[in-house]
């Protein structure tokens, strides 16, 4: 009788699984999905051309803004009237005002940039993982600027020291393209060393790393980032890599106060 009632009941098929997938209305097919990503690619792209189109309307206040820590000495040329940078091409300073406001413009759309993206993958995520996922982005991009700020600040010193230091033999002519090539970089390597405390804390959510682990490692961590912000920073004057060290000491013990707090045992 038992193997009668075996009999009745109907093999799973694969089928039957394809067929709940398809009546859940929050399925996508893969066509979905892409077309879904060309339309956040396209808003990106549209917000990064309306910044940088309004950055280059701007682009004189940028560039006095930015050319701010570079001293006179920097032109030779320039002889009291302003001056500082150099262009040597006939077309390179509308190239340069061209990548100062693109530069600019991505800035100042990060936020929809990060918004489109947290779009898209948001979906695919439990509710638990939206709570946590949402002030890592918002907190991210608060470093990130915090960075970029520190950055301009500290900016000078290396600029100084590397003007000045063979100012007795050489004639000063900075080019526009090598000096906001220079900026992009130092800032640039503020706005990613203060994502560390993020990059750690995630790597604690997913068991790679403890915060006991970063309490026992404290002292190597410290003399290798104190190593690290000698290379990071492309001046060789003394004052950028202190700085740079202190803070990233400073967002190493933040990071062990942030996997306290927000990651379980």
């Amino acid at each position: 009788m038992a193997s009668s009632g075996l009999e009745q009941q109907e093999p799973l098929l694969a089928t039957d699984f394809n067929d709940d997938e398809d009546n859940d209305p929050s399925a996508m097919s893969l066509m979905d999905h892409l077309e879904e990503l060309r339309k956040r690619v396209f808003w990106c792209l549209i917000t990064v051309v309306v910044t940088t189109i309004v950055a280059f309307i701007f682009r004189e206040q940028i560039m006095q803004f930015l050319t701010g820590p570079l001293p006179q000495a920097a032109n030779a040329l320039s002889k009291g009237s302003g001056n500082k940078l150099v262009v040597t091409g006939l077309g390179e300073g509308f190239t340069v005002y061209l990548k100062v406001s693109l530069f600019a413009g991505i800035i100042a759309a990060l936020p929809m940039i990060l918004y489109q993206v947290w779009g898209f993958i948001s979906p695919g995520l439990y509710d638990h993982e939206k709570k946590g996922a949402v002030p890592f982005i918002f907190l991210g991009l608060i470093l990130f600027v915090i960075g970029i700020s520190l950055g301009y600040v500290v900016l000078q010193y290396p600029i100084n020291f590397l003007v000045h230091f063979a100012s007795n033999n050489f004639t000063e002519l900075v080019t526009a393209n090598s000096y906001f090539t220079f900026v992009a970089f130092f800032a640039l390597a503020f706005g990613l060393v203060f994502e560390l405390p993020l990059v750690l804390t995630f790597m604690a959510k997913i068991g790679i790393i403890s915060g006991q682990l970063l309490r026992q490692k404290r002292v190597a961590a410290h003399v290798i980032m104190w190593v690290a912000a000698t290379f990071l920073t492309p001046g060789a004057d003394i004052y950028s890599p202190i700085i740079l060290g202190i803070a990233m000491s400073c967002l190493y013990e933040l990071t062990i106060i942030f996997i306290r707090f927000t990651v379980k045992n």
